[in-house]
């Protein structure tokens, strides 16, 4: 069957929050993060040795824990969005270098290689995420490079 308009409509919805995210958390803008989760948004990073809990507490916990981390960069893609009305399912892959400084100044890149398993909800201000799973698939580590970070 072919999509109708507001399926479409929801499907580019979802995309442009999924997006949201990865520039709210690469950016480390918490405010903008705000606009991606619900208020009460149960939220799992457990896989990848973060915490599990609702968004306030995650919040905190994503400002300390990646205040360390220079550079992060979140390409996502392969994203399997399931429509229910105001409700939605999605499973989206994400590909996700950082670099942590090391004692010399140069910097150590790691990759995690993850899916986001993803509650979502429409609401008046739009879809957002009501619960989150990181699924974490691998991670990659041990690279050594010399970097110059830019924005």
């Amino acid at each position: 069957m072919p999509l109708t308009l507001h399926e479409i409509s929801d499907r580019i919805e979802i995309n442009d929050l999924l997006i949201r995210y990865t520039k709210a958390i690469d950016d480390k803008n918490w405010d903008l993060l705000d606009s991606v989760y619900t208020p009460d948004a149960d939220i799992d990073y457990t896989t990848s040795g973060g915490i599990a809990g609702k968004y306030p507490e995650i919040r905190e916990w994503l400002a300390k824990a990646l205040a360390i981390f220079p550079a992060t960069v979140h390409f996502i893609g392969n994203s399997e969005i399931e429509l229910d009305g105001d409700h939605a399912m999605g499973r989206t892959f994400v590909y996700n270098p950082m670099a942590i400084p090391k004692e010399d100044g140069e910097l150590d890149m790691f990759t995690v290689g993850a899916y986001y398993i993803d509650d979502l909800v429409r609401t008046d201000a739009g879809w957002r995420i009501a619960k989150r799973f990181e699924q974490q698939v691998y991670l990659q580590s041990g690279i050594t490079q010399k970097i110059t970070l830019g924005k």
